[in-house]
């Protein structure tokens, strides 16, 4: 036999929707459509990038692959879930080009959409929601569904968070960050099946100091501040990036203004919705309770500027950055007269005489 062993690529090369890019081996069929961005990218409720373990449950982000590699180009049979699929040489994907996935994807929003409530009107998620958009892009006008909709009760498993169980769809992130960035984990998957739920066991309260960070990695209105509940709507809020000396966090934060009253403070995302990295060390800027519960005052911040909103988002409405008013151009062009004085409204009426 040879000791000599074939090298290991640096590279591999994938085509997702006829864009070629070459990524790192490691690297998900997600990932890569990230990189790409735009329409490419398929959408993703419970995959998240800082969470390790996430990813595979919500079956959202399906798409085509077309050519397993460049070795094998046989298509896979089935449509495959692109966060749990790594990328191969040669590979070649197809998902907005695709004529399966549309429906697979529909079919998924549908299951999820389920049990859920249709109670956007008064949920603090609304604007924000994830599974809002995904219904809105890749889901059906109408459902199926005829029988009585899965519900449980409300629970306050913390003193600053609420638990809606009904609008839950078993993501599994918030575990992930109880295991993964706090010290204890009280909280889980309790039962199986249709009976799956989230919670503590027998209604013990969270209560470390970064348990607030499940509220922002939630997708959907089931984890929310119970300090913000009911009191604005978030298009109507303005989003300032800031930060402040925390020992705890990197404290590197989003205000949500509405006037000058700070109404609620969470941590800062990126275009995909999860947790930007902190500029201090590199590292996930998850925030402490501290600077997320206690800390609404502006005196308590340094403010960066307003933060970047995607113009897709409702959020943008009445949100803009570096706008420019356009030149008044009348007064140069009636030679100096101001506009408001070209006229004496008493000299050229007989209805309303000056008095």
């Amino acid at each position: 036999m040879s000791d000599v062993q074939t090298p290991v690529k640096s590279t591999l090369t994938v085509t997702v929707d006829n864009i070629t890019i070459e990524v790192a081996p490691g690297t998900t069929v997600l990932q890569a459509a990230r990189i790409i961005g735009g329409d490419v990218t398929p959408p993703a409720m419970c995959y998240y990038s800082k969470l390790e373990g996430s990813g595979g449950k919500c079956r959202t982000c399906l798409v085509e692959i077309s050519a397993g590699s460049a070795k094998d180009p046989r298509p896979m049979p089935k449509l495959q879930a692109s966060c749990r699929t790594s990328v191969m040489d040669g590979m070649v994907v197809k998902n907005i080009t695709s004529d399966k996935v549309p429906d697979a994807r529909a079919g998924v929003v549908e299951f999820l959409l389920m049990n859920h409530p249709l109670d956007c009107p008064i949920c603090d998620q609304a604007g924000e929601c994830h599974l809002q958009d995904l219904g809105y892009e890749h889901g059906n006008a109408g459902t199926r569904f005829e029988f009585p909709r899965r519900t449980f009760e409300k629970e306050d498993i913390g003193p600053n968070i609420s638990l809606h169980m009904n609008r839950c769809i078993l993501c599994y992130r918030c575990t992930y960050v109880a295991d993964q960035i706090t010290n204890t984990r009280c909280h889980g998957v309790l039962d199986r099946g249709d009976h799956a739920q989230i919670s503590t066991l027998i209604s013990k309260a969270i209560d470390n100091d970064f348990s607030g960070n499940m509220i922002d990695v939630c997708p959907v209105g089931a984890l929310t501040d119970r300090t913000f509940r009911f009191k604005n709507r978030v298009w109507f809020t303005k989003p300032v990036s800031a930060h402040r000396d925390c020992d705890k966090c990197c404290g590197e934060v989003t205000l949500w203004y509405r006037g000058d009253d700070v109404l609620r403070v969470t941590a800062r995302k990126d275009q995909w919705g999860e947790v930007e990295n902190s500029t201090k060390d590199g590292k996930t800027g998850w925030i402490c309770n501290t600077c997320r519960f206690d800390k609404k005052d502006t005196k308590d911040w340094t403010i960066e500027g307003p933060m970047k909103v995607s113009r897709h988002s409702v959020i943008s409405q009445g949100h803009y950055m570096k706008m420019v008013k356009g030149a008044e151009t009348f007064t140069k062009v009636m030679g100096g007269r101001d506009p408001k004085i070209l006229m004496h409204i008493h000299d050229v009426s007989d209805v309303n005489p000056e008095k």
